[in-house]
């Protein structure tokens, strides 16, 4: 256990940055520190008086937003825990993850909340509005008796707010702060149990190392219910008296640009797909052209056109940020290269749900190419292989990070985590001598060649997915055979005007390109359109196990 609490951040943060802005919704009026302290102590009184206990378990289902964050802060420094839940999920899901988590009050967006049969959420004691915080339904009258007596009952206890009054729950790191569901792309949705110690472990850290400095602003555009987004652009910022603008709605690349160009934050945490986006459809049309490549080879003008290409990059983001983190899934190698030789600052992170979430970072003129930082200091990493940096092994890590469990599935966890406290990632890779961290794939995606030799088809996805008229690739094996899956660029195509006759021409054409590029037992035999866009994870990683056959 580490020494630092959580909550004690927390508390911290709201007495050092009193009347600092803190959140707010994108284009909207934001609150102060000091006013997210009184909204947090509002609900605190509510939990205390419809008698929540230490550990009551509090389900949160709503898009990301201001109201969403306080829910989130007013229920862990109370002790209950949170069970944040995205709101993509289907109304049965969400109905099937709110009663495995044996929540007893709900806070929901309207539509959301709309959309759920309340007949399927029986223990349910009351739901409650993300939108405005007002009260949608209670089973007890006692309920609505409290909640239509809330402001008077703050205002009593808290007649003039002072930063005195800022003492919340005394508790411990051990005990059980979130439950955070995933599908992961293997399986369907467990419970993660994290810890107050798990959080604090990411936020000590990322306080350390991350470069970021109080009062910077930051834009938040990741699921928040999703421990990449919640720590690093909620958590982290929020206990370091940043101000995080919340893009509320499932934000398009086009907005996010412009709240980048807007606001301007100095930090920036992304997935691949984003930046991948900017490079498929920004620059690569641009370096590609034969002339752009000619010059591209000249020593001189190469370094001149390389800082023109990097100086635009940098204005996309809104110019003044001091790191870009990428995180989630397997970075593009091609878009890594050509960033690394530009000098755009960025870097490639590693982590899980499992451990809230992080487990390698470096910063971006540290880090090398191809790798995903190296392990935090919470963190004993290694390579499960005779030969760490030479044989590629699966990587398995204990520490403080390390989740509690999955929650009521004992066996799951013992399936990840092993006698000696060792977990199992189920990722492979190696780690050279100075501890970097380059992942090859996952076990259960790796597949088994002709031949014998392993293919990781994340590598044979990162050519696919750079071609033309491709917006995505999956590599699957049927009848010991390699087929590559593609959904179409479908807004390429329409601009193109190209019929099906000649997007399966093109395509087999691709297909017989990249086989050249790659070793004989990496070939693919065959492709398959796929006619819409793969399911995803939250993370943006494909669901393989729904399109690989037994």
């Amino acid at each position: 256990m580490i020494k630092e609490r959580l909550i004690g951040y927390i508390e911290q943060s709201i007495t050092q940055n009193w009347e600092i802005e803190a959140l707010s919704n994108y284009r909207e009026k934001g609150l102060s520190y000091k006013e997210i302290a009184g909204k947090i102590l509002k609900m605190h009184i509510f939990f205390r008086e419809t008698g929540i206990r230490e550990g009551d378990k509090i389900a949160l289902a709503g898009r990301n937003s201001a109201n969403w964050c306080i829910i989130y802060l007013a229920t862990v420094s109370y002790g209950a825990v949170i069970v944040p839940i995205l709101p993509d999920f289907k109304p049965d899901d969400l109905a099937n993850l709110i009663n495995h988590s044996d929540a007893r009050i709900l806070f929901a967006d309207d539509k959301i909340y709309e959309t759920i049969d309340q007949a399927k959420i029986p223990q349910i004691q009351a739901a409650i509005s993300v939108d405005d915080f007002s009260l949608i339904t209670a089973k007890d009258e006692i309920f609505k008796e409290i909640f239509a007596s809330l402001e008077e009952k703050y205002r009593k206890a808290y007649p003039e707010l002072k930063k005195e009054d800022i003492k919340f729950s005394d508790i411990s790191n051990d005990k059980l702060a979130v439950i955070s569901y995933t599908g992961g792309t293997t399986g369907f949705s467990k419970g993660v149990m994290l810890s107050h110690n798990n959080l604090a472990a990411n936020v000590r850290y990322a306080q350390a190392n991350m470069p970021l400095d109080p009062g910077d602003p930051l834009v938040s555009f990741l699921p928040l219910a999703h421990t990449y987004g919640c720590a690093f652009e909620f958590l982290f910022p929020f206990t370091y008296g940043c101000h995080i603008t919340i893009l509320s709605k499932t934000p398009s690349p086009q907005i996010i640009v412009q709240a980048f160009k807007e606001i301007r934050p100095r930090l920036i945490l992304s997935v691949p797909l984003v930046i991948e986006k900017i490079f498929k459809k920004q620059l690569l049309p641009v370096i590609s052209k034969p002339h752009m490549k000619i010059l591209l080879a000249i020593p001189g003008i190469n370094g001149i056109l390389h800082r023109k290409i990097n100086q635009k990059l940098t204005e996309t983001f809104g110019g003044r940020f001091k790191e870009v983190v990428i995180g989630g899934a397997a970075f593009n190698p091609e878009a890594e290269r050509f960033f690394k030789k530009i000098g755009f600052k960025f870097t490639v992170g590693y982590g899980m749900t499992e451990c809230g979430p992080l487990i390698s970072y470096a910063s971006w003129d540290t880090t090398k190419l191809g790798a995903s930082g190296r392990p935090v200091d919470t963190l004993e990493v290694t390579i499960d292989s005779s030969d760490p940096q030479k044989e590629i092994g699966e990587i398995i890590l204990r520490g403080e990070n390390v989740m509690m469990g999955y929650y009521k599935n004992e066996k799951a966890t013992a399936e990840i985590i092993d006698e000696n406290g060792w977990m199992h990632t189920g990722d492979l890779g190696i780690m050279d001598k100075d501890k970097n961290i380059f992942i090859k794939g996952r076990s259960k995606s790796m597949l088994l060649g002709p031949s014998g030799k392993n293919i990781f088809p994340e590598e044979i996805e990162a050519v696919y997915n750079n071609m033309d008229y491709i917006a995505e690739s999956l590599v699957i094996s049927e009848d010991n055979k390699l087929v590559v899956l593609i959904y179409p660029d479908l807004e390429a195509v329409k601009n193109e005007n190209l019929s099906e006759e000649q997007l399966l021409d093109i395509f087999e054409a691709t297909r017989k390109s990249v086989n050249e590029r790659l070793p004989d037992f990496m070939a693919v035999s065959k492709f398959k359109i796929n006619r819409e866009e793969f399911a995803k994870t939250p993370k943006r990683s494909i669901r393989r196990f729904l399109y690989t056959k037994e």
